[in-house]
């Protein structure tokens, strides 16, 4: 099984069957609204938008397990990321990332590794559904080894 055997609900509603992104790079992050690390939206969307035509998905996942950093509905999720960071990747309902009620995506993505440490945290998938890196929610979008592992397995 890989994450392409999974779907997740879509923030905005209906449900997203993750096999669709299958043979894309997918980039995974569990985002929140109101975190320190908010600000990650603005590099997250520039990649996006730098690396999209060449089969780069970023999906965001809000999740509000982190100091209930993520409180808003789907609406007011949906609102504060595209008025206030101009947000077009895909992103799904709140869903849980850790503990008993972690989303399958997230039993996919971590596996045998550690649990979530905090909002922000990313999952760069291969183009076949195997994790290809993992990085650490402090790890900017734009940070150079990141970049480079998205790069390294798009296509030319």
């Amino acid at each position: 099984m890989t994450i392409f055997d999974v779907s997740i609900d879509a923030l905005t509603g209906g449900t997203t069957d993750l096999d669709r992104y299958r043979g894309s790079v997918l980039l995974v992050v569990n985002v929140a609204s109101r975190c320190g690390l908010t600000p990650q939206y603005d590099k997250l969307q520039n990649l996006y938008d730098t690396y999209r035509d060449r089969g780069l998905v970023l999906l965001g996942v809000p999740c509000d397990q982190f100091g209930h950093q993520e409180p808003g509905t789907a609406t007011e999720i949906d609102e504060f990321c595209r008025v206030n960071y101009g947000v077009t990747f895909p992103l799904a309902a709140k869903s849980e990332v850790n503990g008993p009620g972690r989303h399958p995506l997230y039993r996919e993505l971590i596996g045998d590794g550690p649990d979530i440490r905090w909002n922000f945290e990313k999952f760069v998938v291969a183009p076949d559904g195997t994790v290809a890196a993992r990085f650490d929610p402090q790890v900017a979008p734009d940070d150079a080894d990141l970049v480079a592992t998205v790069e390294k397995l798009l296509p030319r």
